[in-house]
């Protein structure tokens, strides 16, 4: 009896070391699996040691392979946007969320910062402590950013800015995105052009602005102000509007009310301030846009309000291309190949009109620039 319970031990002894051999799942239980075997089979006998040396050669060829995997890590981008405050705005965060993907080989990591500045700094901040490989900003505002753009610097994290700029600082790789002064003056050239065409000798204008601070706001005022300066127009008034909806349309039901029969010109700095705009005026009995009472011009863009440029509600607007992020890309392939990317790199972007009055083209800042009457094959053609 007593021998046979011996045996029963030895037996179940054998078993177990059988099940944990085959049961690691990491580096360090493989390498101990392998030294076990190794030694028991030295003591048992030889076959068993080629069997085991097998097996350590298949563990040295998957070693091999996880270093290929690990030169091809993700690359890892944060991303701190301005906020939702528009459509274009939305469009430009798509952008990059289409590009940014594993598929592509990244690892994107994004922050709406609701318009908010101190939130944009502190996910900046967050982006360097995560050890990012690159940040790209899109600022709030363009002042501000020199201690944090140092703080990246020193940690030897590229930023990219893109669309709006950061003027009191130079520490970043790259800026892709917009002239916007050059949109304001295209603006107020068409709008020269387009008021001989129609025979307007006297313009009174209001503008709605976006931001405050913003350089979108800043380029495309300092831009239209320019011509108005030249061409001896009057600017009645100039406000913010946030680039929203609802900043657009109170600050237009302000404009019905203090200035009722004095203006025929509105300049809104985005398409959704348009939208606000209009509300505002078809509450007051204002019409505009082509044989309207009012000159309604936009900036930006965006596919619904190029509809409303075919419909001839909107009489003009002027493009800023939200799609940046391919551009932000060739950037960043650029930096990973050891290669100094431009500076400012500037996107194109077209001027869509509701009518071919004014001529083909404007010029702009001594360059002949198109002018693009918006049909539904135009419509059709685009990407936001």
């Amino acid at each position: 009896m007593k021998k046979f319970v011996a045996l029963l031990l030895a037996l179940m002894m054998v078993l177990a070391m059988g099940a944990c051999s085959s049961s690691g799942t990491t580096t360090e239980d493989t390498a101990a699996n392998d030294t076990a075997t190794t030694d028991d089979a030295a003591t048992t006998d030889d076959a068993a040691t080629t069997d085991d040396a097998a097996t350590t050669d298949d563990a040295a060829t998957e070693d091999t392979g996880d270093t290929g995997a690990a030169d091809g890590e993700l690359i890892k981008v944060g991303f701190a946007q301005v906020g939702h405050e528009s459509d274009w705005r939305t469009a430009s965060t798509k952008s990059a969320q289409d590009v940014f993907t594993a598929e592509n080989g990244y690892e994107l990591s994004f922050v709406d910062c609701d318009n908010d500045s101190a939130v944009q700094l502190d996910a900046v901040r967050n982006f360097i402590q995560q050890g990012m490989d690159y940040i790209i900003i899109d600022p709030i505002v363009a002042t501000g950013w020199d201690t944090v753009l140092t703080e990246c610097e020193d940690e030897g994290i590229p930023v990219i800015v893109i669309d709006r700029t950061v003027d009191d600082s130079d520490k970043y790789a790259s800026w892709v995105g917009s002239n916007f002064k050059t949109e304001g003056l295209a603006c107020g050239e068409w709008l020269k052009a387009y008021a001989a065409a129609q025979g307007i000798t006297e313009i009174n204008a209001l503008v709605i602005e976006g931001s405050t601070g913003a350089s979108a706001t800043i380029g495309r005022t300092e831009g239209f102000k320019e011509i108005a300066d030249r061409e001896g127009w009057t600017i009645l008034d100039s406000q913010n509007g946030d680039f929203t909806e609802a900043g657009g349309q109170e600050v237009m039901e302000s404009y019905c009310q203090s200035y009722k029969g004095q203006f025929n010109v509105v300049i809104c700095q985005n398409d959704n301030e348009a939208y606000g705009a209009m509300t505002a005026m078809d509450q007051a009995g204002v019409t505009y846009g082509v044989g309207g009472d009012v000159i309604l011009v936009s900036f930006d863009a965006n596919k619904a309000a190029l509809e409303l440029v075919k419909e001839g509600k909107l009489n003009a607007d002027f493009e800023c291309n939200p799609m940046a992020a391919p551009d932000v890309d060739a950037v960043i392939k650029q930096l990973e190949a050891g290669e100094t990317p431009e500076k400012e790199i500037y996107m194109n972007e077209t001027w869509f009109v509701a009518e071919d009055v004014a001529g083909a083209t404007i010029t702009v800042d001594g360059a002949e620039q198109d002018l693009v009457v918006v049909t539904q094959e135009v419509l059709d053609a685009r990407p936001y």
